[in-house]
């Protein structure tokens, strides 16, 4: 009887391995399902949708996306980590559902770090921090310095209390341990307006929308966020040359239910990599939009995420900034 049960149970191991090999070696033959935590047109939108789009040419499999926004991205959040981790149900988003959400509110309906399974980072948008023209500086050094010469009386916008304008700002008062005044406004445009207008005196904001007002004279870009120069515009500094180690950039990125199965992982995360190092997927997608491509080997995401969880709980905590 014992070696029946040894024999049955042997028999299902194999019929279970053999059908996660043909799970793996099918996918995907249904529709997968893109969930995306905000509205039709914005960044993250356009980024899942392109990328359903190329796995459609890849696979022929058919993509649908599905837009879940409000509760700053926990309403999707929360249907991901809930859905079946069969690679099915996939999950488009920017790096505040990972590495700043957990940070700023007490309570959250998913667990940032054991809910999801990592796939891949797509893409990153590095932040551009401007000033207003009669500021009087051209400079980040020149900056600082006007910070530390009055101390509270610089003006910052942001889009929100927890936003990437406003935490790219905290993170820099943190780093060149200075003081600014924060206003936060209702999206990133209203904001950016009162500085062409000489009513705010600073702010952090995606390097795409500053380029035009900056071309036309409204506005000064001092510095970008991104580690190094961007070639198309070498003759805009880092912040990280007068602040090291500084980077003020958003990142999205592809990831699925927690216990997805590996094959799957390995197989998404091959093609998502194969797909952002196309020529001409950068040449049509990426560099018209300033986007940066940060596809990665999973593992190496993984490690990513868990850096800059630690960067944010540190500039979080020590700005004292809640939500809840």
């Amino acid at each position: 009887m014992a070696l029946l049960r040894t024999a049955c149970t042997a028999a299902a191991l194999l019929c279970t391995l053999v059908a996660a090999q043909a799970q793996t070696a099918n996918y995907p033959d249904k529709p997968i399902h893109i969930i995306v935590p905000a509205a039709p047109g914005g960044v993250t939108d356009i980024v899942a949708r392109a990328l359903g789009q190329q796995f459609t040419e890849l696979w022929n499999a058919q993509v649908v996306v599905e837009n879940r926004a409000g509760a700053n991205n926990q309403i999707a959040a929360e249907i991901v980590a809930k859905a079946v981790p069969d690679g099915y149900t996939l999950f488009v988003s920017a790096e505040a559902t990972f590495v700043i959400n957990p940070y700023l509110y007490k309570t959250l309906h998913y667990d940032a770090h054991k809910d999801f399974t990592p796939i891949s980072g797509l893409i990153a948008i590095n932040q551009a921090l401007v000033v207003r023209n009669d500021l009087g500086i051209n400079s980040v050094a020149e900056f600082l310095a006007l910070a530390k010469q009055k101390p509270g009386t610089i003006s910052f916008g942001g889009y929100g209390i927890g936003s990437t304008g406003h935490l790219n700002m905290e993170m820099l008062q943190h780093d060149a341990h200075v003081k600014f005044i924060g206003v936060q406004y209702k999206g990133a445009t209203p904001g950016l307006n009162e500085v062409m207008g000489g009513h705010l005196d600073a702010m952090f904001i995606s390097t795409s929308s500053a380029i035009g007002p900056w071309k036309n004279g409204h506005l000064k870009i001092i510095a970008i966020g991104s580690k190094e120069r961007i070639p198309a515009y070498a003759d805009i500094p880092t912040v990280a040359e007068t602040v090291p180690g500084f980077v003020a950039r958003s990142w999205f990125c592809l990831v699925g239910p927690a216990g997805m199965p590996k094959d799957i992982v390995e197989k998404l995360n091959s093609a998502v990599v194969k797909i952002f190092e196309n020529a001409e997927f950068q040449e049509r997608f990426l560099k018209p939009n300033l986007f940066t491509p940060i596809a990665s080997p999973t593992a190496e995401f993984a490690a990513f995420i868990e850096a800059d969880s630690k960067k944010w709980q540190e500039v979080i905590e020590a700005a004292n900034v809640k939500l809840d």
